[in-house]
């Protein structure tokens, strides 16, 4: 073995073909607890936060696909409760997470400690602390897809 390989930590592992559906779920969460992070942190520097993903458009004329990066608008998880306070809900998907039994926000003094308490968050879903709730809202949305399915055939 040569000298310069010498000096690399070697181990024998393998990349997984196929990550465990947990994993993905939570990576899932991750990636919009992150743009909700990025777009509280705008909000309190006074900035404009608009993210962009790569869109197929067709133009109308030709019928040719183009691939362009366009703008995404991201709606907010918080808003202003009745006291004045801030409130936090998490989503999977179209569901709100429970994070609690009967808890489903998180109440924050004000707009400043936002990007705070959702880094509190990243690291709780980072730590598989929210698995059992993000897994019973994605058995909610599946359902609700099996539902509407159900419903297509009958007709």
């Amino acid at each position: 073995m040569s000298q310069l390989l010498q000096t690399l930590k070697l181990t024998s592992a393998r990349k997984q073909r196929a990550l465990p559906e947990v994993v993905k779920r939570r990576n899932k969460m991750l990636k919009k607890l992150t743009e909700q992070r990025e777009l509280a942190l705008a909000i309190a520097e006074g900035r404009l936060y608009v993210p962009k993903r790569l869109r197929t458009v067709v133009d109308g004329d030709t019928g040719q696909k183009t691939v362009r990066e366009m703008p995404v608008r991201i709606k907010a998880w918080w808003w202003t409760g009745e006291k004045g306070e801030t409130l936090l809900s998490l989503f999977y998907g179209s569901k709100t997470l429970e994070l609690s039994k009967g808890k489903t926000a998180v109440e924050i003094a004000s707009l400043m400690e936002l990007p705070n308490v959702l880094e509190v968050v990243i690291n709780a879903v980072q730590n598989s602390e929210l698995d059992a709730q993000i897994e019973a809202a994605s058995v909610k949305l599946r359902e609700g897809f099996k539902a509407g399915k159900t419903v297509k055939a009958a007709k």
